[in-house]
């Protein structure tokens, strides 16, 4: 029932729930910025990134306002940490008892995260398919399957190989037709999924009559649709240092350092967001050698827009110092919300005044006191208030 409503929904002929429910409104949207606004796949990527983030941005705001609240708790809990040191049992009830109290969630910025996940799939499925690039294994293609789709869907064309160290091919990228048959059995699950035409999955206003043109003139011929060939560095057994990836790697790295608490010895947990803050960048530069380069465009923009999100939030947070550089620009500041330091104790006023003026007075026999009778009124009675300390002492007594 569902599949035959979503069918005649403004010309949508395929529709598989309930995934498409997530996936086919952001590839209608990707669509409409290259067929109607742009006809550059680069500007439709950017502009739908943007457009993506901004409605996403009331769910980021929460994690980057939890992560902020969390930092500024960090003197406090490394108080506890000092406090307890060696029971963990102790450090945990002190410090869950401190978020309690201030009123801070720990999980707080955790819900986002689940959030999103649907629409990230999403939107990596978007990419892959307007990109109309399907990679298959060679076993795959050679197979009777693939020969009956090729005779039942017409306008698959080969477009490149890919071989190992030894020369023998192991994966063969196809292009997909963006007009065919949208009902195929081929289509419902298996290796074939992708080739399913594009106008099946489009809204009559954004019927394409050509495939999507995936190469970027302005980015030196770059084909967003393949592993970037044109931005990289061969290295061994046919893999490629993308530098496209290495941005993105580096706008990672800012990104998540900005927000992790710093590492002390007592933290594990600070010890292992450290170390994420660099694996993660070093996984974004592998994948930048697997995975086509509109993604990696995509990871590109997606993660400048949120470092420009959390510094309108939060500054800086914990960027510098930056292997030992504190620029000018960016001064260090530890976030905290009570300070650990005791503080100095008060003394009483009198003693505070009686010191005052003991330091200020100058002795009597100080070389500049005046001749005469210039002199201050404790210098004009001196033996009246030794008498009166004598007296003093001697009621004490």
């Amino acid at each position: 029932m569902t599949p035959t409503l979503a069918a005649g929904f403004l010309g949508i002929e395929h529709f598989s729930p309930p995934w498409d429910i997530f996936y086919l409104p952001l590839f209608n949207l990707l669509v409409f910025a290259y067929h109607v606004l742009f006809s550059d796949f680069a500007l439709a990527i950017i502009v739908f990134t943007l457009v993506i983030r901004t409605i996403l941005a009331p769910l980021f705001v929460r994690q980057i306002r939890s992560q902020k609240e969390m930092q500024r708790m960090q003197p406090l809990v490394r108080e506890i940490q000092r406090k307890h040191k060696g029971n963990r049992q102790k450090i945990t009830e002190e410090t869950m008892a401190l978020y309690r109290e201030h009123g801070v969630n720990q999980f707080g910025g955790c819900l986002p995260v689940l959030l999103q996940m649907p629409i990230l799939f999403a939107l990596y499925q978007a990419l892959i398919r307007a990109s109309n690039s399907v990679t298959i294994t060679a076993e795959q293609a050679a197979s009777d399957a693939f020969a009956t789709l090729q005779q039942s869907l017409p306008g698959i064309s080969k477009l490149a190989e890919q071989t190992d160290a030894n020369g023998v091919v192991t994966n063969i990228q196809f292009a997909a037709p963006f007009n065919g048959p949208c009902n195929l059995p081929d289509f419902a699950s298996g290796p074939f999924t992708h080739f399913l035409p594009l106008n099946c999955q489009l809204i009559d206003p954004l019927k394409l009559t050509a495939n999507v043109d995936t190469t970027i003139g302005w980015l030196g011929g770059l084909d967003l649709a393949v592993v970037d060939n044109v931005f990289s560095i061969p290295l061994f057994g046919g893999f490629a240092i993308s530098l496209l990836a290495v941005v993105a790697a580096a706008l990672q790295f800012v990104q998540v350092r900005m927000t992790t608490a710093k590492s002390t010895g007592d933290d594990p947990t600070a010890s292992t967001q450290a170390t994420m803050t660099y694996l993660f960048p070093l996984l974004t530069i592998f994948w930048g050698g697997l995975f086509p380069s509109g993604l990696i465009l995509y990871w590109i923009i997606y993660t400048a827009y949120l470092v420009v999100q959390q510094f309108l939030i939060m500054g800086w947070g914990n960027l510098f110092p930056l292997f030992g550089w504190q620029p000018a620009w960016a001064a260090s500041t530890e976030p905290g919300i009570a300070s650990t330091q005791p503080r100095p104790k008060q003394e009483p006023r009198n003693a505070g005044a009686s010191r005052t003026d003991a330091a200020s007075s100058p002795p009597a026999n100080s070389p500049t006191q005046p001749a005469g009778g210039g002199g201050t009124r404790a210098q004009e009675r001196p033996a009246s208030r030794r008498t009166g300390t004598k007296k003093r002492r001697g009621r004490k007594r």
